[in-house]
């Protein structure tokens, strides 16, 4: 029976409880995988952050348990958990169970978490509802409060029992295990770990934050990452000994307000920052997040840099007759430079925290950084001096290779790393080009299963985002305004075998360009995943055809079953790439218990198998894109995708019949 299209009173329903991000866990942590589960862990150390930057307790330790579980123990005040006379609850049931509720709302009247990475109320309550079980364990008063929670719901009641020793003793300890009901990936790499408690180390000056990684059960490596003097120590790292400038530290309060309506709020700004001709990097920090993103501190730094520099320029002629002013990549190409803000009032772009909006401090910090620079040229002069030869040379260059389309920007110097200028490429270690291997994958799903599975010495990543441009029928115009082609093309490194206008930053072909020995494309073995593979092949035989004639393309091909059988002694897995391997299979299995899975994805793959199907070249099948096959393969393309719609008429009219079971006519 057909469903009901009806859309009445009783149509609108609210999520209620912990489903509210169980269900939704994208709304609050910005994804439902592998990076909303690393924010959710974020979440809770960032409470920890609070309390140590308030001055309660200089160290912070984060446990990763074998199992995924999580523990993050600080020396804080201990998190309030008992009776709410104001409220009329358990605290407890406020930080752990209802969000938008915390301690951090009146922090602009308030002493309590004045300059706070957490304001929003939703950290630890989300994370709890987010995960299989959370202990939560705190210190205060002289008790012991102890929690269990499981899947959003309180188990028992709140236990509380008085400290025989140390009775001093104050802190929280949570520890909980993220559920895959709620993320489809919770195994947060170590790294993750390491980069994240080295960032808010350098950004929270004289905190401890130790590391404790499970190795083995019961066995752990401990890390501890301190920076006593913050960006100050961060930017000597940065920097090394042959900077073109010493670095240099400014600091400075402002208060203000965004909009003439609203209320005032305090900032305050720091900045570390050389030059170098070597090294550069820019790093934005706000109330502790590292934002990913920038937002104000970047448009700050953006606008400052070039407008203190340029006026330097100006003021001692030294641009030549008519050149253009210099821009931000140019100062960014020998800029290392790291800002450490806080403000009382912050607006974020979403719960993830990866950039600010607050126009007071996008001024403030502009017009902070601006004076200082200035002042800095003046009572600096041949540290002005070269950091004005090397924004000019950096400008020069620039506009050098634009006119040359050649695409790097120091041609003297070094290649720039094509893994910076195309989103989401990832490139593999070795630069022996015999042994390179480009995988062109569908999709970000795709790319995460192949990121965790693939020998990233040899074998890097390309993602395609959905059904790109037909490029039989496209002219070249709309062809080369495709991001998804040029960037292909870019990461290929051989140009295209097409000339004019359109082409814009494009070589012009030389096989000897290109980088990799393999291309090798990767698509679900599904009809979707057949015509994007389709469409790939039509480009390359577009653009780049000699790539086909001299056997550089590949087609993966993906297993479309995954057939189990497990006798006394062990478990046997076979792999069917279509159904009449998988009737051989079970032909060969006949008489016993099987269990057969599709795959209905590259992004639902485990690591293990994917490595074994697809990427292992011992175990692999790849289908060469022969020579032989390019003829026929221009005729097959133009027939059924170039403008020869009465061949195609033709043809679907003599073999339609033979994919009639094949119609989806659901």
């Amino acid at each position: 029976m057909a469903k009901k299209n009806v859309y009445d009173n009783e149509s609108i329903s609210s999520l209620k409880g912990a489903d509210r991000v169980r269900k939704r866990p994208g709304v609050i942590f910005g994804s439902d995988g592998l990076e909303g589960c690393e924010h959710a862990v974020f979440e809770i150390l960032s409470n920890a952050i609070d309390e140590a930057r308030g001055g309660y307790g200089r160290l912070i330790t984060v446990t990763r348990f074998l199992d995924q579980s999580v523990q993050v123990e600080d020396m804080g005040r201990g998190c309030p958990v008992d009776w709410n006379e104001k409220e009329g609850r358990y605290n407890w049931e406020l930080v752990f169970c209802e969000l938008y509720a915390g301690g951090k709302y009146d922090n602009e009247n308030s002493e309590n978490y004045e300059f706070s990475l957490g304001l929003n109320g939703l950290g630890s309550c989300a994370t709890q509802y987010a995960s299989r079980y959370m202990d939560v364990t705190v210190y205060r008063e002289g008790k012991e409060y102890r929690l269990h929670f499981e899947r959003g719901e309180i188990v028992g009641k709140l236990e509380s029992t008085e400290l025989t020793t140390n009775k001093k003793r104050t802190g929280t300890t949570i520890r909980w295990l993220p559920d895959l009901e709620v993320f489809t990936d919770i195994a947060v790499p170590l790294d993750y770990y390491q980069d994240v408690m080295k960032r808010q180390a350098v950004v929270n000056a004289g905190v401890t934050f130790r590391l404790r990684n499970e190795t083995a059960p019961g066995k752990f490596d401990t890390q501890e990452f301190l920076y006593e003097n913050g960006i100050a120590d961060y930017i000597r790292e940065l920097a090394g000994d042959d900077a073109l400038t010493e670095p240099v530290f400014w600091e400075a309060e402002r208060q203000g307000r965004d909009r003439a309506d609203k209320p005032e709020y305090k900032v305050k700004l720091s900045v570390a920052l050389c030059f170098s001709n070597r090294t550069a990097v820019c790093e934005y920090y706000h109330n502790s997040s590292y934002l990913e993103h920038g937002g104000s501190p970047e448009k700050a730094t953006r606008s400052a840099t070039v407008s203190a520099i340029d006026k330097y320029l100006r003021d001692n002629n030294k641009y030549t007759k008519g050149e253009s002013k210099i821009t931000f990549p140019d100062v960014q190409d020998c800029l290392i430079l790291v800002s450490n803000s806080f403000s009382t009032q912050t607006s974020y772009e979403n719960q993830t925290k990866k950039a600010i909006t607050n126009k007071f401090v996008q001024d403030a910090m502009a017009e902070f950084l601006r004076s200082r620079l200035e002042i800095y040229f003046i009572e600096n002069h041949d540290a002005a001096e070269k950091i004005a030869a090397q924004v000019l040379i950096n400008k020069r260059s620039r506009e050098t290779a634009e006119k040359t389309r050649i695409n790097q920007k120091k041609k003297l110097t070094e290649k720039i790393d094509i893994a910076n200028r195309v989103q989401k490429f990832v490139d593999c270690r070795t630069k022996d080009v015999e042994r390179r291997e480009l995988y062109i994958v569908e999709g970000d799903s795709a790319l995460g299963a192949c990121k965790q599975s693939r020998d990233a010495e040899f074998q890097g990543l390309m993602p395609v985002r959905g059904k790109i441009l037909n490029c039989l029928k496209a002219d070249y115009p709309r062809i080369f305004k495709s991001d998804v082609i040029t960037d292909l093309m870019k990461v290929l490194g051989c140009g295209v075998e097409v000339s004019g206008k359109a082409v814009k930053d494009l070589n012009q072909f030389d096989l000897n360009n290109l980088r990799w020995n393999k291309v090798v494309i990767c698509t679900d073995g599904d009809v979707d995943g057949f015509q994007i593979r389709t469409l790939i092949l039509t480009m390359l035989y577009r653009l780049c055809p000699t790539l086909i004639r001299e056997g550089k393309v590949y087609i993966a091909e993906t297993p479309l079953f995954e057939i189990t059988y497990k006798d006394k002694t062990a478990e046997k897995t076979w792999f069917a790439y279509s159904e009449k391997e998988k009737a051989d299979i079970l032909r060969s299995l006949e008489g016993k218990k099987v269990k057969i899975d599709r795959s209905k994805g590259l992004g639902e793959n485990d690591p293990e198998m994917m490595w074994l199907t697809t990427m292992n070249p011992e175990t692999r099948r790849l289908i060469k894109v022969l020579p032989d096959d390019v003829e026929e393969t221009a005729r097959v393309f133009d027939l059924l995708l170039g403008d020869n719609l009465s061949g195609r008429k033709e043809y679907i009219a003599e073999n339609g019949h033979k994919y009639m079971d094949m119609i989806d006519v659901s």
